[in-house]
């Protein structure tokens, strides 16, 4: 097949970025001809507020930019993973003139949320979901705290949805579990029209030992993170070491935290084959998040590894994570509930090691994640 990949990159690396580009390594070494349309979030630093509103709204360079390419090259699918901000629905429109079939993976909500991640003020927020105005984001200034940026945001959302953009010009979406299904499914996308596939690991680490003895913390050092209940809890169990992998803007925090614990080390931001090698010795990885989440990377890195996990309880956490299986799941927020699972922990055989590996081999292999994305593409082709 010729399939074209769109990506619009993040200013931050983060999990999308690393999943477009294993899907289209993933494609490429199935034989298959991808080609590529990005931008890259970079560029808004250069633009007017309000230039790089309107382009979140319709973006003509879009359009006739990927016009062109479709014309010429005439993809059997085009695949995009994100176009917020600067691709813009401009693309959809621009497929859809070629009747060319188009699938869209929903790595976030940002079709139900302006902040993308249904989350605000250190608790999980819905109003929006419900909200054909979307006015809740705007009074909360969700999107970058900004109010004028929430607006340019919004105007996208409701532009689009009133012309049914969503629903008339994208053949199949791409949910990563059955709980962001359902969220989705909520906020006016119908169903049938919902494909489930799961991220997968593009390099498979193989089956770590646990003899490191320690727990993990790996991700990005924000709100919603669980970052306050992870040090809470760990407060209370100096017989357990834990490090702590990453950076962002709570970083300080993390420190000054770290620091008055003896038993806990803060490793910065880490090289992926030195998280890996991390998590493989690791006798499990903290989850702690207090959002929605989508399908967080470390975690079926972390099983893939054969080391266990205990998330929060929230979302799609039930689905991945099942208690006393390959992992144990706390009361989101709940210190005490999460010292209890990582006491817990302790007394686990080697044979949680096992499940947690055979999780990784049924669910998230490369292999396993070509047949399911290609089953889509089909889907998509017969529907388009």
């Amino acid at each position: 097949m010729k399939i074209l990949q769109v990506h619009n990159f993040y200013q931050q690396p983060g999990g999308e970025d690393q999943v477009y580009e294993a899907e289209v390594g993933l494609l490429r070494e199935h034989g298959h001809q991808v080609l590529r349309y990005t931008a890259h979030n970079d560029a808004i630093t250069k633009m007017p507020s309000i230039s790089a509103g309107i382009r979140t709204i319709w973006n003509p360079k879009t359009y006739s930019t990927v016009g062109d390419l479709l014309r010429r090259e005439r993809p059997d699918i085009v695949h995009t993973h994100n176009t917020f901000p600067l691709i813009s629905p401009a693309l959809h429109y621009a497929v859809a003139a070629h009747r060319i079939p188009l699938v869209e993976t929903l790595h976030n909500y940002r079709l139900v949320c302006a902040r993308a991640t249904l989350y605000r003020d250190g608790q999980v927020c819905r109003e929006c979901v419900h909200s054909r105005t979307l006015w809740p984001a705007i009074k909360h200034a969700c999107y970058r705290n900004s109010r004028p940026a929430t607006a340019a945001t919004v105007s996208m959302m409701l532009v689009h949805d009133i012309a049914g953009t969503r629903e008339r010009k994208v053949n199949t979406y791409i949910a990563l579990t059955n709980f962001s299904k359902e969220r989705f499914v909520e906020g006016g996308l119908p169903p049938d029209r919902i494909t489930i596939k799961p991220n997968f690991v593009a390099s498979d680490p193989g089956m770590g030992s646990g003899e490191g003895g320690y727990a993990v913390f790996a991700g990005r050092l924000s709100e919603g993170k669980g970052l306050e209940t992870l040090f809470r809890a760990w407060e209370r169990l100096p017989q357990i070491p834990l490090k702590v992998a990453g950076r962002g803007p709570l970083q300080p925090f993390v420190e000054e935290r770290a620091s008055a614990l003896r038993h806990v080390e803060f490793m910065g931001a880490c090289e992926h084959s030195a998280l890996m090698t991390l998590l493989k010795q690791a006798r499990f990885l903290v989850f702690p998040s207090e959002w929605y989440e989508g399908l967080p990377m470390i975690i079926i890195e972390a099983l893939a590894c054969g080391t266990p996990v205990i998330a929060s309880a929230l979302g799609s956490m039930n689905e991945l994570i099942e208690n006393a299986i390959n992992g144990r799941l706390f009361i989101p927020g709940d210190a005490n509930s999460l010292v209890c699972c990582a006491e817990a922990m302790l007394q686990e055989p080697v044979e949680m090691r096992r499940r947690a590996r055979a999780c990784f081999e049924q669910r998230y292999t490369r292999e396993r994640n070509y047949d399911l994305l290609m089953n889509i593409y089909r889907k998509a082709s017969c529907t388009g």
